[in-house]
Formats: structure tokens, C-alpha cells, sequence
């Protein structure tokens, strides 16, 4: 078995989250600057060395005063905690079409807890350049509160204004290094 590095190719992954306003709607928020760093056993994935970090300040739900709010202390307080960091320790309950579970240490504002990612792996692929790539589509949920963003308020009829829940997705393409 040959050991495969694997990096991002940022121009072909992304990294969302969805959460609910007022209770009625989804906002979706990204974050544009962020890496992945892999390490595996021939091409199983299931087995792999996974880091991930993303940026803080390059959050944006495309509008300025929701993300300023966002990278304040009331939320991941950018200053402070420049950076959201996942490290994979375990798959579980792989199928035969390549899904499986992947749990990790996910760590927002120095806190760390273990959390459960959905994975399904699109394949691996060489490019039309010689690049060979490997796809993956990602879901998960946490609740904000465990990673101390804990900021909300009331609306006037009692019910909050933003969700416990945050729901997770992902689309990340890496590319072999040589």
C-alpha cells in the first residue's frame, strides 16, 4: 500500500451552513477561505488522516451587518478564534456505495467536541490534466450552544430568533499531490 497526500481544490469545493431565522426560514452562510489536508492507505478514505480549517473572517451570508455580527464575540468572536478546525478520528458504518460516517473533533472558539459528518464519496477520478481527484459530499448538524455561541434574543410574540440547530454541508474535491 502506497501512503497518498490529498489537498483541497478550493475552486471546486464549498463549505455551507444553514440555520433558522425567526423559526420560519433558512439563512445559508459560507465560508470562502478555508483548507483540507488528507492523508490515506492507497485510495480508502475510510482510513484517512483528515484536517480541515476554515477562516473566520472570511464567513459572509451576503449581508455585511449579519456577518460582522457573526465574526463578533456574540458568535465565533473572529479576534479571539481566527479559525473553525474539524480533525477526523474514526469512520463507521460504511456501505458499499462509499458513504459512511465520519466522526472528528470539531473545535469553534476553543471548544472542542466530538461530532458525527454524513460522507459520500463521489469516486476518484483522473482530470483531463493527469490530476487525480477524489469527490465527497458532506452533512452534519451540531448545536451552536455546545461551542458557546450562545447569543440570541426574543421576538415580540416570545419565540427566538435564531436556531440551536445549524445544519452543515459541504462539497470538497481533493486533488493527489505528486
Amino acid at each position: 500500500m502506497a501512503t497518498k497526500t490529498w489537498a483541497l481544490d478550493p475552486t471546486h469545493s464549498e463549505v455551507q451552513f444553514k440555520i433558522k431565522h425567526l423559526m420560519i426560514t433558512n439563512v445559508t452562510g459560507s465560508f470562502n477561505i478555508f483548507t483540507v489536508n488528507a492523508q490515506t492507505e492507497d485510495e480508502d478514505f475510510t482510513k484517512a488522516k483528515v484536517s480541515f480549517t476554515a477562516d473566520v473572517n472570511s464567513i459572509s451570508t451576503n449581508n455585511e451587518q449579519r456577518d460582522t455580527h457573526l465574526k463578533s464575540a456574540d458568535f465565533f468572536d473572529a479576534e479571539k478564534f481566527p479559525q473553525v478546525k474539524f480533525q477526523a478520528t474514526k469512520a463507521d458504518n460504511i456501505d458499499n456505495d462509499g458513504s459512511y460516517d465520519l466522526y472528528g473533533d470539531l473545535t469553534i472558539r476553543d471548544v472542542t467536541k466530538n461530532v458525527k459528518l454524513s460522507v459520500e464519496f463521489g469516486g476518484v477520478v483522473k482530470d483531463p490534466w493527469g490530476n487525480t481527484k477524489a469527490g465527497f459530499t458532506i452533512n452534519g448538524k451540531i448545536n451552536r450552544k455546545d461551542f458557546g455561541l450562545t447569543w440570541n434574543a426574543v421576538t415580540e410574540a416570545g419565540g427566538v430568533m435564531v436556531s440551536e440547530e445549524v445544519r452543515l454541508f459541504a462539497e470538497i474535491q481533493l486533488v493527489e499531490q505528486a
